[in-house]
């Protein structure tokens, strides 16, 4: 069936259903930003194959809302699919609910899959909705249509021994046990993936490039049992979880399970990651209690096992950049080098590290105009090759056993422009300033994102990405709950935090200039005034110098500029052969 037909289909069943309008956002059962194949519907219904978006259909109108970072993306992919481009003003907000309220008549019934709404936004949708008596339904329009649709996946999962985690599965339930008891709750449901990887000490391959495992858990004071399909972990894998309190049962058991807790219990439940069909489940009796699941706080900050095994990662992934940007300027002009073709590249140096499992995200490989498209995926249609002039901008990331890697580095390809070295220097000066900050005990995610952006605001300019996002331990490349972003998010950058620093200058039709290094929170002063905190730097891999304007930064911008390029020769000349070591020497010389 062609885009068009499959929209003519689902518009027959809403007709059919008296139902005015049928909304299809990205996600699963268990609110997940990246998806297994089964889950793909916005790709499936309209081609559209972006990570983030909401599609919207009515009887006269389908459109994708999506924000800036996919717009020159969606244009191109939902050509002649009967889907419209509308331009999203703010990230991951559901402007689409107010132009229904706006289009749909009084008494009009939306329909979506409940299972693919969050409590959150099932929530915000049947309250705004009930400004105009708009009705919402579940319904689901996909599978009636969808040929051959991918199978849940069947990869057999892995636990990890204890000694590589820093806490056994019983320490953490009792962690969370303990949160439940301060909240007043008997029952706590989890069905975010990262979550509950993390809780179990478990990891898989349901879904690309995320470690984790299609699994739900509810747990009391004194059971925890963990839903998925049994087959995925061996006799002795059950056996290890059930001498850690946890009972293993199949994947279809969570509802049945949520029907069946005591009435007059009380059930912990987070409503941004957890499903509005399983919230409709819970009966009256219980009462619910809406926040953040404790894993989430739990798992961003890392112990000195992850922060140890992380740093190594960290050291394998600079080999493997410094080996990629060392072949990248000997062979450019010599050999034809795509944006795929390097991308591959990059791969293979990755897979010659032991340890590595994959990469963490599909890599950005992206030269001269695709590098103003800030999640631009090369393909065979869209793939240029990479020539000795502009830049050419890499984000890019591993899976290690035991660690998570993301770095992005903008590479001068030589005779570069006066536009292009101010903007590499600005975005260099944000990268460093939010960087080498040092911030008072309780400060938020907001008060970093200003401060990195702050160099390029003095030049009028500014990116319409987050500065920066949590990253797991060997788990999801995106990981809450802090974030870096102009949004006043209450949450505090604790130690043992690990968070990005991505600052970057998109001009359209020209380049993109985006660098990007990990950190980890970490103590530094504390005086009375208060506890300070500052960074430390997690990413091991060269910066280049090539063309910085020098006279664009300031003093204690080129110090740390210096001191880092010089710790990257540090750590990472051990590592390499002497060429290698002899071309990272050259390649961090000092400004």
């Amino acid at each position: 069936m062609t885009y068009q037909e499959k929209l003519a289909q689902i518009r027959n069943q809403m007709k059919a259903d008296n139902v005015h309008a049928y909304i299809i956002p990205s996600a699963d059962p268990h609110i997940s930003e990246y998806l297994p194949k089964h889950y793909k519907c916005i790709p499936f219904a309209s081609g559209f194959k972006g990570s983030a978006g909401t599609l919207v259909i009515t009887h006269d109108h389908a459109g994708l809302w999506t924000d800036f970072r996919y717009f020159e993306q969606a244009v191109d992919e939902l050509k002649d699919s009967g889907f419209e481009l509308m331009k999203q003003k703010v990230q991951h907000a559901p402007e689409y609910i107010q132009w229904l309220i706006e289009k749909l008549d009084k008494g009009s019934v939306v329909a979506a899959d409940d299972k693919l709404l969050s409590v959150l936004l099932g929530d915000l949708l049947t309250q705004q909705f009930a400004v105009k008596e708009i009705s919402l339904t579940s319904k689901d329009y996909l599978s009636p249509i969808w040929e051959n649709r991918p199978a849940l996946p069947s990869e057999k999962a892995f636990l990890i021994d204890d000694k590589h985690i820093g806490q056994s599965v019983r320490s953490k339930l009792a962690q969370v046990r303990t949160a439940l008891q301060k909240q007043g709750a008997s029952h706590h449901l989890i069905s975010s993936l990262d979550d509950l990887a993390w809780l179990f000490n478990i990891r898989g391959k349901d879904v690309s490039y995320n470690p984790v495992v299609l699994s739900f858990a509810l747990i009391n004071q004194k059971y925890a049992t963990l839903f998925m399909d049994e087959d995925k972990l061996s006799i002795e894998e059950k056996k290890d979880l059930w001498s850690n309190g946890v009972e293993v049962l199949s994947y279809t058991d969570i509802e049945p399970a949520i029907l069946d807790i005591p009435a007059n219990s009380s059930i912990f439940i987070d409503p941004k990651r957890n499903c509005f069909a399983f919230y409709k489940l819970i009966p009256a009796s219980i009462r619910i209690i809406k926040d953040t699941n404790p894993t989430t706080n739990l798992k961003a900050v890392k112990n000195e096992t992850e922060l140890s095994n992380t740093r190594a990662a960290m050291l394998k992934d600079g080999v493997a950049i410094t080996r990629f940007l060392k072949w990248l300027s000997e062979n450019i002009g010599k050999i034809t080098i795509t944006e795929l073709s390097a991308a591959a590249e990059l791969r293979k140096f990755r897979e010659q590290q032991e340890g590595f499992v994959g990469d963490s995200f599909n890599t950005i490989s992206a030269y001269k105009a695709h590098g103003a498209l800030p999640h631009y995926g090369a393909s065979e249609e869209s793939n240029v090759e990479v020539k000795a002039e502009g830049l050419f901008l890499v984000d890019s990331g591993g899976q290690y056993f035991y660690g998570t890697t993301d770095i992005t580095r903008t590479i001068p390809m030589g005779n570069n422009t006066e536009e292009e070295s101010t903007d590499y220097t600005l975005v260099l000066k944000g990268m460093i300033d939010g960087c080498k900050v040092r911030f008072p005990k309780g400060t938020c995610g907001c008060q970093i994102d200003a401060i990195t952006r702050k160099p390029l605001w003095d030049y009028a300019i500014n990116y319409g990405h987050g500065t920066g996002h949590g990253v797991g331990y060997f788990l999801n490349v995106h990981e809450g709950p802090q974030v870096f972003n102009a949004s006043a998010t209450p949450v505090a950058v604790e130690l043992g935090m690990i968070t990005s620093v991505e600052p970057g200058v998109y001009r359209p039709g020209k380049h993109g200039i985006r660098i990007e290094n990990l950190v980890n929170t970490i103590a530094d002063v504390s005086n009375e005034f208060n506890e300070f905190y500052a960074f430390e730097a997690l990413t091991i891999a060269p910066i280049s110098t090539k063309i910085v304007k020098k006279e664009l930064l300031d003093q204690s911008q080129i110090d740390w500029l210096n001191s880092y390029n010089a710790l990257v020769f540090e750590k990472l000349s051990p590592l390499l052969n002497a060429d290698e070591a002899a071309w990272l020497k050259a390649e961090v010389k000092a400004i």
